[in-house]
């Protein structure tokens, strides 16, 4: 089975994301780990180099200007090619309930765009706004609501 990113993004965050590790200081172990779990060295790269673009980009986006409420995103080719019709009805979903706002949802679709996936389905891009709300200074409140979803969707699956 081919792994990608978002596989080693996922599974970090189930597996690691309750023992506040720093990234920085526990990369070269978290590595380590992963490859001993049968990821590819390559692509375990990758998920880190995606993990501190997110931290990266949060740190750019403090200073930017909030679109309005009222305001409507259009949607480029490329990122409409990544995110169908259902993906972009459940931002769209989720920026109408105050889950995400117009800078977490841009960091959302950011993320999104830098994987190599040709496409991302609506699962995936739960634990992309997952990992970008959790890493959002003063998102807890959507944090947990979005964390719910994707809990309940896991055990949905279980079962």
């Amino acid at each position: 089975m081919k792994q990608t990113v978002i596989d080693i993004l996922i599974y970090l965050f189930e597996h690691f994301v309750d023992d506040d590790l720093e990234l920085e200081a526990d990369q070269d172990r978290l590595k380590s780990e992963l490859r001993d779990a049968g990821f590819d060295a390559g692509q375990v790269s990758k998920a880190f180099d995606w993990l501190q673009d997110l931290a990266t980009n949060r740190a750019d986006s403090d200073g930017l200007p909030v679109a309005a409420f009222t305001s409507t995103r259009i949607y480029t080719l490329e990122e409409e090619r990544k995110l169908d019709a259902e993906c972009r009805g459940f931002m769209y979903f989720l920026e109408q309930a105050g889950v995400l706002d117009g800078t977490s949802r841009e960091l959302v679709i950011d993320r999104v765009l830098a994987l190599e996936n040709d496409e991302i389905d609506t699962s995936q891009l739960k634990w992309i706004i997952l990992m970008v709300l959790f890493n959002q200074p003063g998102q807890e409140h959507a944090f947990v609501w979005m964390e719910d979803l994707v809990m309940d969707d896991l055990n949905r699956n279980l079962h």
